[in-house]
């Protein structure tokens, strides 16, 4: 990636640990070639599992404070990858984690599974105008997996693009995925190595995204210091994840390899040249 194709990138998540997770290798990648970075986060992640013992109290069904914390884990996990402009849409607060697909929290007037898309979209769209990005990175139609506020994510990343265009049009829009074979391959070979101190190995479904291989558009291909940062990024998100070298795990306790490539689908704009590693690869400088 080079900084005279730098023209920003915006992304969109739904939760603090979704960016670090899913794309920090891009974000670092990012950040060291000088293009400017901006995240948008949806809600505080007030009815994440919280993992540590000593941090159980902060749960929505005790003290009711892991909303404030995550918020601080976001702000050093964007200190480990070098991110300075971070945002939660519409203020922090403005619209709450809606638990897992099913759940009561699902139903609460503020839970941004209920939020009205042209509002959201409206509230993204005036950042959109603000930073004018080249690039928008989201989650796809399922929301990498079916929790309902990434798939609420997607959908306001995708209208507030739309609603932003007569003022600046995003050149093009990406998806973050995971290749089917890959993870297949990834996983088999870390339940021959062993999952370590985690309670077994992760399944393919565990991980967001997974997709046929020929959907993929391009993949971005971590440095060792750029995994090192994302290393540093998901650690950060103690509450959510559980790093242990190049092996993590959420609060399922199954291990997953940190992924030091991450791969996108071209949702619209600008085509991506065979064998991109860089989100902006053929895009007009």
């Amino acid at each position: 990636m080079t900084s005279g194709q730098a023209a920003g990138v915006l992304l969109v998540h739904a939760h603090p640990d979704d960016e670090s997770i899913t794309t920090g290798v891009t974000m670092a990648a990012c950040v060291a070639a000088g293009v400017p970075v901006t995240l948008v986060t949806c809600t505080l992640g007030e009815e994440g599992e919280v993992i540590p013992a000593s941090l159980a109290h902060l749960a929505a069904d005790r003290d009711n404070a892991l909303g404030p914390f995550r918020a601080g884990e976001l702000a050093a996990a964007m200190r480990a990858l070098g991110v300075t402009d971070h945002r939660f849409l519409g203020g922090a607060g403005r619209w709450s984690d809606s638990g897992m697909r099913g759940v009561p929290q699902n139903d609460r007037p503020s839970a941004f599974w209920r939020a009205d898309v042209d509002e959201a979209g409206a509230a993204l769209a005036e950042v959109i105008a603000e930073v004018r990005p080249r690039v928008l990175i989201t989650y796809d139609p399922n929301g990498g997996y079916g929790h309902p506020d990434h798939i609420q994510a997607h959908r306001v990343a995708m209208r507030g693009a739309e609603l932003a265009a007569p003022r600046h049009r995003i050149a093009r829009l990406l998806w973050n995925c995971a290749p089917r074979s890959v993870v297949h391959a990834r996983l088999a070979e870390l339940r021959a190595a062993g999952p370590g101190r985690f309670g077994g190995v992760a399944d393919a479904g565990d991980v967001p995204g997974v997709v046929a291989d020929g959907e993929v558009a391009l993949a971005v291909v971590g440095t060792d210091g750029q995994v090192a940062a994302k290393a540093a990024a998901m650690a950060a998100h103690a509450t959510q994840i559980d790093v242990d070298g190049a092996v993590f795990a959420l609060s399922n306790g199954l291990a997953q390899p940190l992924w030091e490539t991450e791969y996108y689908r071209l949702a619209a704009g600008e085509p991506v040249p065979p064998g991109a590693r860089d989100i902006f690869a053929g895009l007009a400088r």
